[in-house]
This record gives C-alpha cells, sequence and structure tokens, in this order.
C-alpha cells in the first residue's frame, strides 16, 4: 500500500499517561504489540535523507514499511508490504527494498542506496504496545482520524554489554479520510486537553542517537522557502504555505527538544529567529490570500509574541552581559556582577514551560495543519475565523501576488532609507522600530528571493537578492550592537539599585551613545545604493 501520510505525533508526559489512555478507552480500542527492526548502511545513509525502513511485527503479522520526508510537517510519503503471517519459530523474513519497487518513496529509496553502495544492517529495534481508536470528526471539518498511543521502548546494540534504551510514550493522529482541518482540531483538543506537545523526534531517530551515544542534537537554522516545481508560477496561498512551511521546518525541531527539556542556547536561539521569521511571513503575506484567516493576528500574535519575549528575556541579558564585561575590564571598570540578585531570573518561566505552554502548542498546530490544508478545504474555516463571508476574494493570482511583494519589499526598503537619514533625532521606541523593521525587510527578502531569482534567464542574475542581502548586513551588524548596548545601559542602570559599581558602566555605554547612533546612520545610508532585486520587469 503506497500514499501520502499525514499525521500529528505529539510527546505524551508520563504524569498525563493514565489521562491520555483513559480517554482513548471510551471509544472501542484494539491493542497491538509492535516489535520493529530498523536498517540502514553503516554510515546511515537513509537516516541522512530523511528514509526509514522498517521490518516490523504487527501482532501476528508481518510488514515491511519504508518511509521518507514530505513537502511539510505532516506530510511523509509511505509505502507498506504486508509479508504475511509469521513463521514458525518467529524467524523474521529477510529485508528487501526491492518491494517497494514502483513506488515514489521506492524510487528514492533505491536512488539512495545505489549511491551509497553499502549493504542494509540492523541499526536498533523497539518494542512498542499500541492503542488504536478511530474518531470522526465532525464542525470544523468532517474526517476519520486513526489514534494511536505508543508506549514501550526502543533498543540500541541489543543483546550486547552496550546495549542502550530509550522509553516511548506518544500519540500520533493519522488522517484516514476526510479534509486536514478535522485532524487539526481534533489534535487542537487532545493536545490542549492533555498538555501534550508535537514532537518531530520519531523512533528512527531515537535509535539513531542511541547508537551514536548523543544526548544533544545541534540546533536547527533557517532555510529559503521552497515553492512547488510547476509550470505555472505559484499564486498567492501557495506562497503563504511554502513561507510558512519553511519557518516551521526552522521552529519545530528545536522547539520539540527545548519541550523535552534542552536547554541548549543555540537552540533557543534559533527558535527565536523562526518566531520572528513567523511573524514577518504572518504580517506581510496576509494580503496573498484574504480568506486565511490564520493571517489576521488575532489567534497567532499573542502567544508567538509571549513565547518570543519569554524565551529573550533571560538570554538576552545573559549573552548582554557576556559581550559587556570584557569591554568594561579593558575600561577600567570595578568587577562585579550586574545579574546578582536580579529577581527577574528566579521568576522566569523554563524555556520547556515556555514551548510546552497550550497557547503556543495551538499555534503551531494550527500553522502546520495550514501548510498541508487545500485551498479548497481550508477556506471556510479561515473565513469563519477571520469573520469574513463565503464571497471573500480569492487568493492572488501569481503576477498580482509578486507585484504585492515588489510593493511590500519597496515600502519596507524606502522605510529603511528614510529611517536611517533621520536615525541620530529618532526617539529610542522608533530607533528600535528601525531595526525591527530592518529584520522585517531582511526576512521578506529571503522569503522572495527564490521566487525572482527563477525569472533570471542569466545565471549572472541569478545571485542579486544575495548581493541585495549582503548589503544589509552592515546595518544589521550596526543597529544589533546598538540594540545590544541600549540594553546593557538599562540592565547596568537597573543594577545600580543594588550595586553602585554599576554606574561605571552606566556612564560608559552612555558616552558611547552618540558614536553609535551615527555608525547606524551610515550603515543606514549604503541601503540606499543596493541593487533591488524586485526591481526586474519580472
Amino acid at each position: 500500500m503506497a500514499g501520502m501520510e499525514i499525521e500529528f505525533k505529539f510527546h505524551v508526559p508520563a504524569q498525563r499517561l493514565k489521562a491520555v489512555e483513559a480517554a482513548m478507552r471510551r471509544g472501542r480500542v484494539v491493542r497491538t504489540r509492535l516489535q520493529a527492526r530498523y536498517f540502514d548502511t553503516e554510515d546511515q545513509a537513509l537516516a541522512a535523507q530523511g528514509i526509514v525502513l522498517r521490518l516490523r511485527k504487527e501482532g501476528p503479522r508481518w510488514v515491511q514499511t519504508v518511509k521518507a520526508t514530505g513537502d511539510n510537517a505532516l506530510h511523509r510519503l509511505e509505502h507498506n508490504v504486508d509479508l504475511g503471517a509469521a513463521a514458525a519459530g518467529g524467524v523474521a523474513p529477510a529485508i528487501d527494498p526491492q518491494r517497494h519497487q514502483g513506488t515514489p518513496v521506492g524510487e528514492r529509496l533505491a536512488q539512495v542506496l545505489a549511491a551509497s553502495g553499502a549493504p542494509l544492517v540492523e541499526r536498533q529495534s523497539t518494542d512498542i504496545v499500541r492503542l488504536t481508536r478511530d474518531v470522526r470528526t465532525t464542525g470544523a471539518g468532517t474526517a476519520v482520524v486513526e489514534l494511536a498511543l505508543d508506549v514501550g521502548k526502543v533498543i540500541a546494540h541489543a543483546g550486547t554489554p552496550d546495549e542502550r534504551e530509550s522509553p516511548v510514550c506518544e500519540l500520533e493522529l493519522e488522517l484516514k479520510r476526510g479534509g486536514v482541518q478535522g485532524l487539526v482540531a481534533l489534535a487542537r483538543r487532545w493536545s490542549q486537553q492533555h498538555g501534550l506537545w508535537f514532537s518531530t523526534v520519531s523512533k528512527a531517530e531515537r535509535g539513531a542517537r542511541l547508537l551514536a551515544k548523543v544526548d544533544a542534537v545541534p540546533a536547527v537554522k533557517a532555510e529559503a522557502p521552497r515553492f512547488a516545481e510547476e509550470k505555472e508560477k505559484p499564486g498567492g496561498r501557495a506562497i503563504q504555505q511554502a513561507v510558512v512551511a519553511s519557518c516551521l521546518a526552522q521552529m519545530l525541531p528545536n522547539a520539540s527538544e527545548i519541550a523535552a527539556g534542552s536547554t541548549d542556547e543555540e537552540q533557543i536561539h534559533q527558535l527565536r529567529i523562526g518566531i520572528r521569521r513567523l511573524r514577518t511571513a504572518l504580517r506581510e503575506l496576509a494580503g496573498l490570500d484574504p480568506r486565511t484567516g490564520l493571517f489576521n493576528g488575532a489567534e497567532w500574535e499573542p502567544p508567538l509574541v509571549e513565547a518570543f519575549r519569554s524565551l529573550g528575556a533571560l538570554r538576552d541579558r545573559e549573552q548582554v552581559v557576556k559581550l559587556a564585561q570584557p569591554q568594561l575590564r579593558e575600561a577600567g571598570a570595578p568587577e562585579f556582577d550586574p545579574l546578582a540578585g536580579d529577581d527577574a531570573a528566579a521568576e522566569a518561566p523554563s524555556p520547556g514551560e515556555v514551548v510546552r505552554a497550550p497557547a503556543f502548542q495551538s499555534v503551531l498546530v494550527s500553522l502546520i495543519g495550514f501548510t498541508a490544508a487545500t485551498a479548497g478545504e481550508a477556506a471556510p474555516q479561515a473565513e469563519a475565523a477571520a469573520g469574513q463571508p463565503a464571497s471573500a476574494p480569492a487568493p492572488l493570482d501569481a503576477a498580482v501576488a509578486r507585484r504585492l511583494l515588489r510593493k511590500r519589499l519597496q515600502r519596507l526598503h524606502r522605510q529603511a532609507v528614510r529611517d536611517g537619514r533621520r536615525f541620530e533625532s529618532l526617539s529610542a521606541e522608533d530607533q528600535h522600530r528601525t531595526r525591527k523593521r530592518l529584520k522585517r525587510l531582511r526576512y521578506l527578502a529571503e522569503f522572495a528571493a527564490p521566487l525572482f531569482a527563477a525569472d533570471a534567464d542569466d545565471d549572472k542574475e541569478k545571485p542579486a537578492a544575495e548581493r541585495y542581502l549582503k548589503r544589509l548586513r552592515p546595518a544589521q551588524d550596526a543597529l544589533g550592537e546598538f540594540n545590544n548596548e541600549a540594553v546593557a545601559l538599562a540592565l547596568y542602570r537597573e543594577a545600580t539599585a543594588r550595586d553602585a559599581r554599576a554606574w561605571f558602566a552606566v556612564g560608559w555605554f552612555s558616552a558611547r551613545h552618540a558614536a553609535d547612533a551615527k555608525a547606524c546612520r551610515k550603515a543606514l545610508g549604503r541601503i540606499a545604493k543596493a541593487p533591488r532585486f524586485w526591481k526586474k520587469n519580472n
């Protein structure tokens, strides 16, 4: 059986398991023991390409499965082959990639194995007890969704002195029939009622970490949106979905790690960048499809703002001190800790608490669903959310969408140049607004770059967006340093109430303010001459 699997996967905290299991048993459930073996090459060629090859005993039958990442957070390519009942003695059938021949995911599997040239080996195994139940949704969208509660373990190096295990406790919601919006509504309800959080860590990934003996993984950084390779250029809604998917591709893995307890500074930093990019997308791309209720700001804005501020409150202060202390020491400042006795740090929620917050998880679920929904099924719910009539305007076609993007880019560009000319005379609030606008200009330019680069006839023209973004960087750096010193000044001024030695820093940063503002004005002034890649007659 081949197809595209659409599902949500949530981590179930141990203290919530009994309640989730009780909720599962309010309907007819089926209990199955799943014993799986996962295969890859020694150099993990499949894992590197987001492919999972599995042989699993499902009750009395063996099933071979290959999965691969799809085009968004919900989609996965999948092909299953039923190998029949288990043989006497429990001997497992041999793994055979050829069983998936002739399917899209099978072709991808074959290509990766051919390029690697290495034989398949068993990498890890799982032993899971699964409870499944089908639920029919109504209201926001009619759908049949399979709920699957998995409890068990992932095992690496089985039968050796180096055997390691990782517990599994997760709830999967897979769309069987109907629209994505029904799946989204059910996912939101279960995650809110039981305090679940969206997880990007698959059982195969858990096993890979056990094999590599790693407890922490690198932070995921931003990548450009991927627009579908079609003859027709993407219209307004397709642009919205691709850009939001790009933002979520950065946010979700980092959020998943933080929710599970990671306090890695870079993961927190990259999640905050992802939130900034997402807020820019939801703000600047709203007009591309007037029917998209998620872009009206009422639902998504407060939770995203709260998460961004909460994640940054402590980190920003610590980073500023880390940068400021060496400069102050060189200037002869007395040694002391400006954060000593700071009650803000003690009262701040942990990064994990911020990400696990129901409101933040609800926004993630809604946006993930938006990237997976078709325009036809998403429009009625989006219109209702935005309070719009059924006759709301249709999404912009490709040509009109690109004209709107040009206008948005041009407006932000002009504002940056205008604010740059008078930066020194702006209020502190307007100076900060200038920095935020510059960030929005940068992110919107990154989002739009693939749309305009695709029109270039000459390869020499393709880096036009890169050249423009490169011209923005000195201004970004100058305004970033200016903002850091403004935060430092406020922090040390606050610290004077606890320690008089902080006055040295207050005076030092105050004396630098005028020169730093002048540097920002000059850096912003250079943007005026930057070649605008969107100005071509596309």
